[in-house]
C-alpha cells in the first residue's frame, strides 16, 4: 500500500482485459444524445466519462445531472470541471421531467455537481426535480445521488421531504484517504447524512458507493461497510477506480472480478440488502435493476 502523500507519483498500470468495453454507438445511444441536446440537459455518465455510457445510452438509461456543470470541489477522481459556477436555471426540473416522459422511463436517477457557493447547496432544485418527475410520469421511481450539502440538515430535510425512493451519497472511499481523495468532503459528514435519511423516513432505501484500487486495504474497506450496516444503509456499489486523466490521481491496483464477488459476498453477510459489485459497477449502474431486486422483484411505488 503506498502512502496517502506519494499517491500522485504512483507508477501507471496497464489496464486488464476485463476492463475493456465497446466503443458507444448505435441508434438509441444517438436518440438520446439528441434528446439531452434538445432539452439543454447534461448527464454525469457524459460529464464524468462512464465508461458504462455506451450500454446505457443505448438501453435509454442516464444519470442527469442538475445544478450546472461545473463543481466547486476539486476531488482527486473525478473528472466534471472544476471552478467557480454561475446561476441556476429554475426550468431545469421540468425539463428532466419532460425527458423521463418521453424516455418511458421506470426509475429516474439525478445526481449533481457541488454547489457549496450556495448556502443551500442547490436542494431547492432536487426537490422540484423529484416532484416534477412524480407529476409527469407518476409511475416512475425517483433516485437522487446528492451531495453532502456541507452538513446543512435543513437542505437535506428538503430533499426528503419531496420523498425519494432512493436516497444515495456516495462515501467513495475509506477516511484515512479522504484528504487526498475528497478534499472538502468529511467521512463522519457523509455518514450522518445517510443515518438522518434513514432516520426521517425508515421505508426510503439509502444507498452509498466504494470505488477501488485508490491504495486502501481490505480491512478498511470491512470496517467501512460496517459503518455503513450500523447506520443503516440498504444498498452498496462496489466498482474499479479509473483514472480519468494524468491530472487525476492514479490506480494502485486493479480488483479482479473474483476479489469483487468475495467483497460482495463479505458485504451481504454483514447485512446490506443488496450489494452490486464490479470493475465497471458505477453508484448508477443498473440503479432500475437494484431497486427491483430489494424490492421483491417488482418496481417500488411511488409515495403517495
Amino acid at each position: 500500500m503506498l502512502p496517502v502523500v506519494e499517491a500522485r507519483e504512483a507508477p501507471v498500470i496497464r489496464k486488464p482485459e476485463w476492463l475493456k468495453v465497446r466503443a458507444p454507438g448505435g441508434e438509441n445511444f444517438m436518440r438520446l444524445k439528441g434528446l439531452l441536446r434538445t432539452l439543454n440537459l447534461r448527464t454525469v455518465c457524459e460529464e464524468a466519462r462512464c465508461p458504462n455510457i455506451g450500454e446505457c445510452f443505448e438501453n435509454l438509461t442516464a444519470t442527469f445531472m442538475i445544478l450546472g456543470d461545473i463543481c466547486t470541489r476539486r476531488c482527486g477522481f473525478c473528472a466534471v470541471t472544476h471552478g467557480r459556477p454561475t446561476g441556476l436555471d429554475g426550468q431545469e426540473p421540468h425539463r428532466v421531467a419532460d425527458a423521463v416522459k418521453v424516455l418511458g422511463l421506470e426509475h429516474a436517477v439525478i445526481t449533481s455537481v457541488n454547489r457549496d457557493d450556495l448556502p443551500d447547496g442547490g436542494a431547492p432544485i432536487f426537490a422540484a426535480t423529484i416532484r416534477a418527475i412524480r407529476e409527469t410520469s407518476p409511475g416512475c421511481t425517483v433516485e437522487v445521488l446528492i451531495p453532502d450539502f456541507k452538513g446543512n440538515w435543513n437542505a437535506l430535510e428538503a430533499v426528503l421531504e419531496a420523498q425519494p425512493d432512493i436516497l444515495n451519497h456516495n462515501i467513495e472511499t475509506v477516511p484515512r484517504l479522504y484528504r487526498v481523495v475528497r478534499p472538502g468532503a468529511r467521512y463522519e459528514r457523509s455518514l450522518e447524512l445517510l443515518e438522518r435519511a434513514k432516520r426521517f423516513d425508515t421505508a426510503m432505501l439509502t444507498k452509498s458507493g466504494l470505488m477501488l484500487g485508490l491504495g486502501e486495504e481490505q480491512d478498511e474497506l470491512v470496517s467501512t461497510m460496517r459503518d455503513l450496516v450500523r447506520i443503516g444503509c440498504d444498498i452498496l456499489t462496489l466498482g474499479q477506480y479509473l483514472r480519468p486523466s494524468t491530472n487525476h490521481l492514479p490506480i494502485v491496483r486493479f480488483y479482479h472480478p473474483d476479489e469483487f464477488q468475495e467483497l460482495k459476498a463479505i458485504g451481504q453477510a454483514l447485512g446490506f440488502n443488496h450489494v452490486e459489485a464490479g470493475p465497471l459497477v458505477r453508484s448508477s449502474y443498473h440503479a432500475g435493476q437494484q431497486a427491483r431486486a430489494i424490492g421483491g422483484g417488482t418496481p417500488l411505488l411511488p409515495k403517495d
